[in-house]
């Protein structure tokens, strides 16, 4: 790891990019962060080793940050991990869209039959992206209660930012299999598959190519935080080079921001490639 923040400026001028779309950016209701905060720094059982958060401040030092990073566009996600909850942070983050306009209207669900009901009314109301996490949630892609929203999700076309890979540590419902079956049923669901679906990178890659709209994010991927990660061919990514979209985690990480983009910058894949997932499949995704 050798970029530190102060590097990405003049990294971007190069490039000719007018700065990062960050797909997998996190703003949450404070009582929700303290709780998740607290989780990484106890270093639970999810994560699988010790985890320090690099950006521990205020919210509005936080977006001062992003921007200042020359992030243009970023999401705001958070995570439903029981029943009942998605409604609350639903409505707080159409309060953070509306302080902070160069956020993407975020919003999440949870396998409940009342999703049916909030999520359409979610996307009706001006939502351009959810988050949902099968290893925090412990659900499946596949239960039957997320049917209607997967239709709704699909009909409108709004991306979902989907955590399904088993890293950093497997859940029960984890993996490919589940998503496999969610898209053989509704095919034209625009997922993003958050940290490139790690461990099962080549499984999720393969769904890539099957399903046009599917895409992957670079979330923590390459990084030197995971010395022990699975072999990836950058072939594979370079043939996908209009699906791999751009994301950090941001604030949730144990580095400086720059090194995300340092390590994907290290698979020699050129400067083409780099633009695309640093702006232009971003931009197009979320809007610019």
């Amino acid at each position: 790891m050798t970029w530190q923040d102060a590097d990405l400026a003049a990294y971007l001028e190069r490039l000719g990019v007018p700065g990062v779309v960050d797909v997998h950016v996190h703003f949450m209701a404070p009582q929700v962060l303290a709780k998740v905060w607290a989780y990484f720094d106890a270093a639970g059982p999810k994560l699988g080793r010790p985890w320090p958060i690099h950006y521990r401040t205020s919210d509005e030092e936080r977006v001062e940050t992003l921007r200042a990073l020359g992030v243009r566009r970023f999401t705001a996600l958070s995570y439903a991990h029981k029943p009942g909850v998605a409604p609350f942070m639903n409505e707080w983050l159409a309060g953070f869209a509306e302080r902070v306009p160069d956020s993407v209207r975020s919003a999440t669900f949870f396998p409940e039959p009342e999703a049916a009901e909030y999520v359409p009314a979610a996307i009706a109301d001006g939502v351009r992206v959810f988050k949902a996490h099968l290893q925090v949630g412990e659900f499946a892609a596949d239960d039957p209660l997320l049917d209607p929203v997967w239709a709704a999700i699909e009909e409108a076309q709004v991306p979902v930012v989907l955590h399904a890979g088993s890293g950093p540590m497997p859940g029960p419902h984890t993996g490919p299999q589940g998503v496999a079956e969610v898209l053989r049923r509704f095919p034209r669901l625009p997922l993003v598959i958050a940290h490139l679906g790690m461990p099962e990178v080549d499984a999720f890659c393969d769904l890539a190519e099957q399903y046009p709209n599917v895409r992957l994010d670079t979330t923590m991927t390459f990084v030197d935080f995971f010395p022990d990660r699975p072999p990836v061919d950058p072939q594979r990514l370079l043939a996908l080079q209009d699906r791999i979209v751009f994301g950090s985690d941001f604030p949730n990480i144990p580095y400086p921001y720059a090194h995300q983009v340092e390590a994907l910058d290290r698979l020699g894949l050129g400067d083409d490639w780099m633009r695309a997932v640093l702006w232009d499949n971003g931009a197009a995704l979320l809007g610019e």
